[in-house]
């Protein structure tokens, strides 16, 4: 893994902004294949993955700061805006990123929840995108496994400076390839006779149910509540509400109309 691609002058080029930029890319890429296939509102995709990728970048960042890391940055307020040191929480991301989403599509009077049902997977395979700039950053390592096997940072990685050589679970790697599982089911269960809002909600829960457990294997912050850590107390949080919410969308599902039959009278004509 490298943290510094190359350098212009003294000016790093770090594979984690580069990664994560190209993450923003191709997943609006993604989405307007998906719009365009759908037949609406492509036109409208690289305007709201620039709105939707700002606010995401903000939000990944101030939820890092206040729900990971403020014991640090409460005495060192002005690294805040250093996003290309690493210390950015997806969960902030995907909810700054949805906000200004919806901003947008109420503001160009676009169905929110059926657009967001179109582009639903093209958010989780951003994300498995990124967990490859959290690799190569060597940011949201994972527990030491307490065996020969595991991944072993370079020393000028976050990682390294917590647990030094000891080899360390993947949990950024296993995010990343979930989120490609996840990615699949997204795309057949479009294919189904769904009600509005239920891919962008199953989304949420799937990736929530998989964050969840795999914060067992993460090791670079402590739990936070009942020997829970904040990142498993916000997925509880969207599981428990996501599921409601499908099912209660499902139950206000208009039922399709069958196609009358013509009258005898038409037949004769």
């Amino acid at each position: 893994m490298h943290q510094y691609l190359f350098f212009i002058g003294d000016f790093p080029i770090r594979a984690y902004g580069l990664i994560l930029s190209l993450s923003i890319i191709l997943a609006t890429g993604t989405a307007y294949f998906l719009a365009k296939q759908d037949g609406r509102w492509h036109q409208h995709v690289p305007d709201i993955g620039i709105v939707g990728g700002l606010a995401g970048i903000v939000g990944a960042r101030l939820w890092d700061v206040f729900f990971f890391d403020w014991g640090y940055y409460q005495h060192h307020l002005l690294e805040i805006p250093f996003v290309w040191q690493g210390g950015m929480a997806i969960q902030g991301g995907i909810l700054f990123g949805i906000i200004a989403g919806c901003i947008y599509t109420k503001r160009h009077h676009i169905d929110t929840w059926a657009f967001a049902d179109i582009v639903a997977p093209a958010i989780i395979i951003g994300q498995s995108i990124g967990r490859m700039a959290n690799l190569l950053n060597g940011d949201a390592f994972g527990n030491p496994t307490g065996g020969p096997f595991g991944i072993i940072y370079p020393a000028t990685t976050l990682a390294y400076q917590v647990y030094g050589n000891q080899p360390l679970w993947p949990a950024e790697i296993w995010e990343g390839q979930i989120d490609i599982i996840i990615f699949v089911l997204l795309l057949m269960f479009r294919t189904t006779n769904h009600a509005k809002g239920q891919v962008l909600i199953l989304y949420a829960v799937l990736y929530s149910v998989a964050r969840f457990f795999l914060e067992y294997l993460r090791g670079d912050y402590g739990t936070l509540f009942l020997g829970l850590k904040s990142a498993q107390l916000t997925s509880l949080t969207v599981i428990i509400l996501g599921i409601i919410l499908f099912i209660w969308c499902g139950l206000r599902k208009k039922p399709i109309e069958p196609v009358k039959k013509q009258s005898s009278s038409l037949k004769k004509r």
